[in-house]
């Protein structure tokens, strides 16, 4: 077993599928002593902890929401637990039609994406380590126009700005705040938020595999694998950058 994280302590939102899953996979395989998951739904925190073996706490905490993520943090002070990173890693992907956009819409992506990461952020920093790390999941539509998807690039590019804000916010406690903006990848996201059918999902996988250098959509560990990177001591002389993880898509 790899010990590239050993003894390490993290708080994976989002944990229960897809990228950040993996994220947790990853951490535990090198060596991390315990991993907080969470996620709105008991059933897939249930099926993910199966996956991940005792090492891993699984905590329904919905990251919109300040009570459940005051409760998360009272989990971890109850096992005495100190933070080496945080993965704010929770997040909703739905399309919007400009100009016929409800309210609840937008406030549904903003709650979840952009206060969910500021307010997951502020309420455990009491407990994660000077020199510790955090990795924000951005999107590379943090940086582009994607058609339909106004609300979703603002909430990512609000993301990206915190990690540019916040590296200056934390220097006196020598934190490393990191975004990794992933590219087209194959998680649940698609068939939950986006509510792809089969066939959508075929059809942008084939779009994906023209437009993209690498020629293929990515599967979580691929992204997971940049974030974990971001989170070790390997990029301990990294801060404040936007990681882009998406086969060269938005280079060329």
């Amino acid at each position: 077993m790899s010990t590239k994280f050993l003894n390490h302590v993290s708080v994976v939102t989002g944990g229960s599928t897809g990228i950040g899953l993996a994220i947790a996979q990853g951490l535990l395989a090198e060596g991390a002593k315990r991993v907080y998951v969470t996620g709105r739904s008991r059933k897939s925190l249930d099926e993910a902890t199966a996956l991940l073996g005792d090492s891993a706490v699984a905590i329904v905490s919905d990251v919109s929401s300040l009570s459940d993520l005051e409760y998360l943090r009272t989990e971890i002070e109850k096992r005495g637990d100190r933070l080496d990173s945080i993965f704010a890693n929770a997040g909703i992907c739905e399309k919007n039609q400009f100009g016929a956009t409800s309210e609840p819409d937008y406030d549904r992506t903003f709650d979840i994406n952009v206060k969910g990461v500021f307010y997951t952020v502020q309420t455990l920093l009491p407990l994660l380590s000077d020199g510790g790390a955090v990795v924000l999941t951005s999107s590379i539509c943090s940086s582009n126009g994607m058609a339909e998807l106004s609300i979703y690039n603002a909430s990512k590019a609000a993301v990206r700005s915190f990690a540019r804000t916040w590296t200056n916010d934390l220097r006196g406690r020598k934190i490393r705040v990191n975004a990794l903006s992933p590219g087209f990848t194959r998680t649940p996201l698609m068939d939950n938020s986006l509510k792809l059918d089969a066939a959508q999902i075929d059809s942008l996988k084939e779009y994906v595999a023209q437009v993209t250098p690498l020629g293929y959509m990515a599967d979580p560990q691929e992204i997971a694998s940049a974030g974990l990177f971001l989170a070790s001591a390997d990029a301990r002389y990294i801060t404040g950058i936007e990681l882009t993880v998406d086969g060269g898509l938005s280079q060329i």
